[in-house]
C-alpha cells in the first residue's frame, strides 16, 4: 500500500531538517523560519524589507537567477545612496522573450523580519512590476529549505535583523563601500 502523498512530503521535510541540523552552517548560525503566504496558483510570497524603501510582498522564485526590483524601488534606493550600478544583464524571461536589464547592488534586505542579507544584486524591471526573491538573495542565505506544506522558508546564513553598518563619510551601507568610496573620491 502506497503512503499518502502528504505523508511523503512531511517525511522528506523531516529528513531534510535532520540533515540541515547536522551541517556546520547550522551549528554556527542556526536556521530561521519565515512563513510564506500562499496567494493561489502555487505562488508563495514573503515580506521583504528593502533597506531605504520599506516592506512589500516578494514572490519566492527559485527559478529566477536574480532578485528583482522595479524602477520605483530603484529610484528610492538611489535617492538614499542605497544602490550601486553593477552591469547589464541579458536574460530569458518565463515567456521565452529576451530582455536586457540593469543590475544594481543593494545594501541590505531583511526577509520576514528575521533574516538580514547584505550586499544583494537585484535586476531592475520597468514600471511597477512585482518583486521576486530570486537566487542572488536566496543563495546568500543557504542552505535553505522551501516547504509547501506548511508554507515556510527556512534559511541558515542570516545576519541579525537590524540596519547594516553605515560608512561615516558616504553614509552608504558598509557592504557597498569599495565602490561608493571610489565614486566619492573621484568626484572631489
Amino acid at each position: 500500500m502506497a503512503a499518502p502523498r502528504g505523508a511523503i512530503g512531511v517525511l522528506v521535510a523531516v529528513v531534510f531538517i535532520a540533515l540541515l541540523a547536522g551541517s556546520p552552517a547550522t551549528f554556527a548560525t542556526g536556521f530561521v523560519s519565515v512563513p510564506m503566504k500562499d496567494k493561489g496558483a502555487d505562488t508563495f510570497y514573503v515580506d521583504v524589507h528593502v533597506e531605504g524603501v520599506g516592506v512589500s510582498d516578494y514572490l519566492v522564485d527559485t527559478g529566477a537567477g536574480y532578485m528583482t526590483i522595479n524602477e520605483d524601488v530603484l529610484s528610492l534606493l538611489q535617492a538614499r545612496d542605497q544602490a550601486i550600478y553593477v552591469r547589464r544583464l541579458r536574460g530569458i524571461m518565463a515567456d521565452g522573450s529576451i530582455r536586457v536589464v540593469p543590475v544594481y547592488r543593494i545594501g541590505s534586505i531583511n526577509i520576514g523580519g528575521v533574516c538580514r542579507i547584505d550586499d544583494v544584486e537585484a535586476a531592475v524591471f520597468p514600471g511597477a512590476s512585482r518583486g521576486l526573491l530570486g537566487l542572488s538573495a536566496l543563495r546568500k542565505a543557504a542552505p535553505l529549505m522551501f516547504s509547501i506544506e506548511p508554507p515556510l522558508l527556512q534559511m541558515t546564513n542570516c545576519a541579525a535583523p537590524g540596519p547594516p553598518a553605515v560608512d561615516a563619510i558616504t553614509h552608504a551601507p558598509s557592504s557597498l563601500m569599495p565602490l561608493t568610496r571610489d565614486f566619492v573620491q573621484t568626484r572631489e
